[in-house]
């Protein structure tokens, strides 16, 4: 009976992996399947970022540098003044060691926010200017097609350019993760984030109301798109959290804590507590389970609303996160010392 057991058994697992395995070899690339719980192997990504306006990209770029399961190709820089903002990477890189990361400057446009880490980036070292960001990105696809994971947890005008470019090289992308768009939760404030869930309203997000055009190119790419939300992404850092980080002292938390201060001084009105709203993107990258994703189709209006409607899904979308789990992550991440 033992030896039945264990031959029912195996039958039974290798019928699972036929079915699971013709199910994805007849799938379109955003067909609507379920994110894997795990992520395997060193995976190749680029992070595409605004890095210098809120706190939030900073902190993403700490834990993507401090994830032994990535290795960044390059960053690129998005919206307003992109050749500061890389300026404000290379003297964050440089501080900790990572010189050895690319930099290139994304599409600059007009922008009336206020560049909270100006002085920061103002006093890196100087250099030549930085190279295409667009066509660094259509590069490194060209180099390892099927392989790269895109991070943009800024307005998509990078994305929007490099698929009007070459769009045959941009679908080769594995998978691009964003940081954008709000589906049943808006932005959190004394009137929204009291009212029940059923209650709240959607917001036009920031990142896709830059440029809604650069998400329906995307959605439209075939390159399979997974997408973290205001629903999923309002986790906040509280005080002991915080401190936790910045009494560290290492080169990478004291970059942090030198950032946050900017942001602070520089954003008139805001609370202390900072909102980790583009990490969850970066988080997502190595432990899905963090962010369960929902098969959803998604339309874009011209104000930057992100829509489900009824139709084949377009996106995988996390509509809610673990939020301790993720906080977990982080902190052990940006307060261990090893590099990669």
């Amino acid at each position: 009976m033992k030896n039945l057991r264990i031959v029912l058994s195996v039958a039974a697992l290798a019928l699972a992996a036929a079915v699971i395995s013709g199910a994805c070899g007849h799938a379109s690339p955003n067909a609507g399947q379920p994110a894997l719980p795990t992520q395997t192997g060193t995976q190749l990504v680029i992070l595409d970022t605004d890095i210098g306006d809120d706190i939030d990209d900073a902190f993403a770029l700490a834990l993507v540098l401090r994830s032994p399961e990535l290795k960044l190709l390059g960053i690129t820089t998005a919206y307003g003044d992109t050749e500061l903002r890389a300026k404000l990477v290379d003297r964050y890189l440089a501080a900790v060691g990572r010189t050895d990361i690319p930099v290139a400057t994304g599409v600059p446009t007009p922008h009336t926010n206020v560049f909270t880490q100006a002085a920061y980036a103002q006093q890196a070292a100087g250099g030549p200017k930085h190279p295409d960001g667009v066509q660094f990105l259509l590069d490194q696809i060209k180099a390892h097609p099927g392989e790269i994971t895109l991070i943009a947890i800024g307005p998509l005008f990078n994305v929007q350019a490099a698929i009007e470019r070459d769009p045959a090289t941009f679908k080769q992308l594995k998978r691009a993760v964003l940081m954008g768009g709000s589906i049943h939760r808006g932005y959190d404030n004394i009137l929204n984030s009291n009212l029940p869930a059923a209650m709240r309203t959607p917001s036009s997000e920031w990142n896709i109301n830059r440029d809604p055009a650069g998400l329906r190119a995307l959605l439209a790419s075939g390159v399979p798109v997974f997408m973290m939300p205001l629903d999923s992404t309002q986790i906040h850092l509280q005080a002991p959290e915080r401190e936790k980080i910045f009494s560290h002292g290492s080169a990478l938390t004291d970059q942090l804590t030198l950032l946050y201060h900017q942001w602070s001084a520089g954003s008139e009105g805001h609370p202390d507590t900072p909102t980790l709203f583009d990490p969850v993107a970066v988080a997502y990258a190595i432990r899905p389970d963090l962010c369960p994703a929902t098969p959803m189709r998604l339309e874009v209006d011209d104000k930057g609303f992100t829509k489900p409607v009824d139709g084949s899904p377009n996106a995988q979308v996390c509509l809610k996160s673990d939020e301790k789990g993720f906080l977990e992550l982080l902190l052990s991440r940006i307060t261990t010392d090893t590099t990669h």
